[in-house]
């Protein structure tokens, strides 16, 4: 019966509305008491890791420097992080470059910059890449083990074989034919694929990826660290179990997009080399609603020009983020708010910014911008000067306003007053009424408008004004007039102008005052 009940409910919030104020807080008081008690809101707080010791704890960022940093990294960069603060450890930052092809130093240097501006403070930073002789003596030791063997097949019939969970004759070779065969690819003896090092698991395993991976292969690409030094070079499962291993983690907090089959593969690698096992927590994946957040199409998309670059406001890099004015509170809050539930999180901007909001309110100085500026005449308007202040908390107004009969509305608000009813009213102004075309002055008082008052509008004097742009989110830009105050803004504050939207300076010329929108 949704109609009767949404009928009913309607009929409710008429008479309660109806009702003065003081009836209202007297029925409250009689049905729902409780509802009048002012409480403190409790901060979210992460939950416990499990297997968790006060200072012992060590956690690890690893990002691939193949691709700019976006939000989903943000908030497991901040997960990390916030667990090992939490429990007064130790967090380590280790960039997986291991892939000759992908990874570039812009990359890296870019996801630095990113970590600054986070606040995230590393207790070591590392390249998986500067290790690569420590790969070596473990991968020698796993051969001699026979943890792990040469094979020389193609991509396809190694593809074919573990689909049918069938072992290829290179599994049973002599570790002595295995040595000779490392030291060979070591030496540039083979050609990039024709022979490779794969770990000895389970052929029959229903965990496919247990089914002999490849943990080593031949890659002759300049290396942006390590030029043509490394002609063979481990893949992720195995370096990524080494250096957890070696250097000391405890905790793996992850996104569950790398799945549990591969956190029983690197357990057995580390079980054939002797490495420590670490817990893992594993999360569900972040994503923004409608937002590009793959790296590769990223990277395609600056290639062809069809974004101005990373820091693109249609993105949600950490770059386009910061260009945007998203704070490193925000981050924070958002990485506490999705904890670690394994159930995938989908952001709508408007979280986002809701989150971003409570950081902007509390400082961002007020101004007045009109968005395609129309200019209207309030006959009988009288002259006057208008002082307000650049914050609701400032204790005295700073921005001044000379203002006479013209002024500049919006194009938008033009076309909305024409059939208002009643009173219009120009924001911290004058009243005025509509009658055909006319705009006809009424008075200054904002109590007679609140009591009679249909809409209110933006408004800027007629003289005195700066010439504004706004690049806003879909990288349509936004023109118009910004009050003559605004001349005093600083490049890369973030200022709101009234009913329009928080907005970042972002170049200043003596023509034009150029703004990124952040959010409203």
């Amino acid at each position: 019966r949704i109609k009767d009940v949404a009928a009913a409910a309607k009929d409710a919030v008429r008479e309660v509305n109806e009702m003065p104020l003081s009836d209202q807080t007297e029925k409250l008081k009689k049905v729902s008491p409780e509802l009048l008690v002012k409480k403190k809101a409790e901060k979210r707080t992460l939950a416990e890791l499990p297997n968790a010791v006060k200072g012992k704890v060590v956690t690890r960022i690893p990002p691939e420097p193949s691709k700019y940093a976006h939000i989903g990294h943000a908030i497991s960069f901040m997960i990390n992080y916030l667990y090992a603060k939490k429990y007064k450890g130790k967090c380590y930052l280790r960039f997986e470059d291991t892939n000759p092809e992908l990874s570039r130093k812009e990359y890296a240097d870019a996801i630095l910059e990113d970590m600054e501006y986070l606040g995230i403070k590393p207790d070591k930073i590392s390249y998986v890449s500067d290790d690569i002789a420590k790969f070596y003596s473990y991968a020698e030791k796993m051969i001699e083990s026979g943890c792990a063997y040469a094979c020389f097949c193609s991509v396809e019939s190694m593809r074919e074989l573990r689909q049918k969970g069938s072992a290829c004759e290179c599994r049973v070779a002599p570790v002595s034919e295995n040595r000779k065969t490392w030291k060979k690819m070591l030496a540039r003896g083979f050609d990039p694929g024709e022979a490779v090092v794969r770990f000895k698991g389970d052929m029959k395993s229903k965990n496919s990826v247990l089914r002999d991976p490849v943990i080593f292969r031949i890659n002759y690409k300049n290396h942006y660290r390590h030029g043509k030094k490394y002609g063979v070079w481990p893949l992720y499962d195995f370096a990524n179990s080494v250096e957890d291993g070696t250097q000391g983690v405890t905790h793996i907090l992850r996104s569950i997009e790398f799945g549990g089959m591969r956190v029983e593969l690197q357990n057995r690698i580390k079980s054939c080399l002797d490495l420590p096992v670490q817990t893992v927590t594993q999360y569900g994946r972040f994503n923004v609603t409608d937002a590009l957040t793959q790296g590769r199409e990223i990277r395609e998309l600056i290639k062809k020009g069809e974004v101005s670059g990373p820091d693109d406001p249609r993105l949600v890099t950490i770059k386009a983020l910061i260009r945007r004015g998203i704070q490193p509170a925000t981050f924070e809050d958002l990485a506490v708010e999705v904890g670690l539930s394994l159930t995938p999180t989908n952001l709508d901007w408007t979280v986002i910014s809701s989150f971003n909001r409570k950081y902007l309110d509390p400082s961002a100085s007020r101004y007045f911008f009109i968005e395609d500026p129309q200019k209207i005449t309030v006959e009988n308007a009288p002259s006057q000067e208008i002082a307000l202040r650049l914050h609701p908390s400032a204790k005295k107004s700073e921005r001044k306003f000379s203002v006479n009969s013209e002024f500049y509305i919006a194009e938008k608000d033009r076309f909305e007053v024409k059939n208002a009813k009643g009173l219009v009213r120009l924001m911290d102004c004058l009243n005025f009424t509509v009658s055909g075309k006319k705009f006809r002055f009424d008075s200054l008082e904002v109590a007679k408008y609140r009591k009679q008052g249909h809409r209110i509008i933006q408004w800027l004097p007629a003289e005195g004004n700066l010439h504004a742009e706004i690049l806003m989110p879909q990288s349509r830009i936004t023109k118009g007039l910004a009050e003559s105050s605004a001349s005093k803004i600083g490049v890369g504050k973030i200022v709101q102008f009234a009913r329009f939207g928080f907005c970042r300076l972002e170049k200043k010329t003596k023509d034009c005052l150029r703004f990124v929108y952040c959010h409203e």
